[in-house]
């Protein structure tokens, strides 16, 4: 069977997933029912009703009839995925809890869990609990042994250069992103479009195929085409199926696919600290400052090697030595003067590897 690439099938999702051939999607993104237990309306102080979730497809009978439909939807989601494919699935304290117990149940490997914290939360209008300021995700493997996909260099370019933690500050659905009829929510519970940008972005790679089996109004779906990443959508309300189309039809992905991948520093080029002097971007005798200290210095010497007051070697072996550390990260240890600024010599490995590229 050829899979249905960039499609929203209408329908059950264990019924279509079912009908996808086995091992053939890298990830899956889930936004299952809460099962929320709404019981009555909810009120704002000024007797204005909270537009919340009441649809029928948010309904169960009891935590054993929600735990069956459960333990059905991710098993056969874990069919259609690749061995090193992986899962996430988003929540919040109704049943991320059930969810994670059946998920371990199934076989599959935990990898994180997410807080996604909501910068504008909705108040608890009562005043009996505290505000639900958050929901969780969690995100695993099809197994232990599974060698699944993490762009780490990229969460950490997204974060400013630090390595990204497991809590996400991330605004709710709204303003123009927020698809409306007549002034009403499409869905109630359409997710933002950064929420998925981080996912896909950390976990996916150009060309994967992602599949959805709650689409909704297709946020998975617009992200995915942006990132010039495959989507297949499951939904069975016709009325989600059409917003989530003209959605997606206005999406313009990405043009380049260069600009779509941040390289792992593993995979990318080696280029030894002589190229940088035999390229003539280090002149012989400059002078290298140690994380910037006018205390720690060192000398470009014309075989790329580096000589300070008592010691001479590779850029990482001097380092070390006038720290006392038993190792150094020479690239990111010594730095030069540019004008009144000091930069790491990493800089000019970084230049290389893009010509290189």
């Amino acid at each position: 069977m050829t899979l249905p690439l960039d499609t929203i099938l209408q329908g059950d999702c264990i019924a279509q997933m079912e009908a996808l051939p086995a091992k053939s999607v890298d990830l899956v993104f889930a936004d299952p029912p809460y099962n929320l237990q709404l019981g009555g309306e909810l009120l704002r102080p000024n007797n204005s009703r909270v537009d919340g979730v009441d649809d029928d497809w948010d309904r169960f009978d009891s935590f054993r009839d929600y735990d069956d439909f459960t333990r059905r939807w991710l098993a056969a989601a874990r069919r259609v995925l690749k061995d090193d494919g992986a899962l996430w699935v988003i929540g919040s304290y109704h049943n991320i809890f059930r969810v994670g117990a059946s998920l371990q149940d199934l076989g599959f490997w935990m990898l994180n869990d997410i807080v996604w914290r909501k910068s504008n939360p909705m108040p608890n209008f009562r005043g009996t609990r505290f505000t639900n300021a958050h929901e969780t995700l969690i995100w695993c493997a099809k197994s232990a042994e599974s060698r699944y996909t993490f762009n780490y260099e990229a969460m950490k370019a997204l974060n400013d250069d630090l390595q990204m933690r497991s809590d996400w500050t991330i605004p709710l659905c709204t303003g123009s992103e927020r698809l409306k009829n007549d002034g009403t929510k499409v869905h109630p519970t359409q997710k933002p479009e950064m929420l998925l940008y981080r996912v896909l972005m950390a976990t996916t790679k150009p060309g994967d195929v992602v599949l959805d089996p709650f689409f909704g109004t297709g946020t998975t779906g617009a992200v995915a085409k942006k990132l010039k990443r495959h989507f297949i959508g499951c939904e069975r309300d016709p009325d989600y199926i059409k917003a989530a189309q003209e959605r997606i039809s206005k999406v313009r992905p990405v043009s380049e696919l260069s600009l779509l991948s941040t390289p792992s520093k593993k995979s990318e080029p080696r280029v030894p600290f002589g190229t940088v002097v035999e390229r003539g971007l280090l002149e012989v005798g400059t002078v290298l400052y140690g994380n910037g200290k006018d205390s720690l210095t060192a000398k470009v010497r014309a075989d790329g090697t580096l000589i300070s007051a008592d010691h001479r070697g590779s850029i990482h072996k001097v380092g070390a030595l006038v720290q006392n550390a038993p190792a150094c990260n020479g690239w990111t240890f010594w730095h030069l003067k540019q004008g009144d600024e000091l930069v790491p010599i990493d800089v000019l490995r970084q230049k290389i590897r893009a010509e290189l590229h």
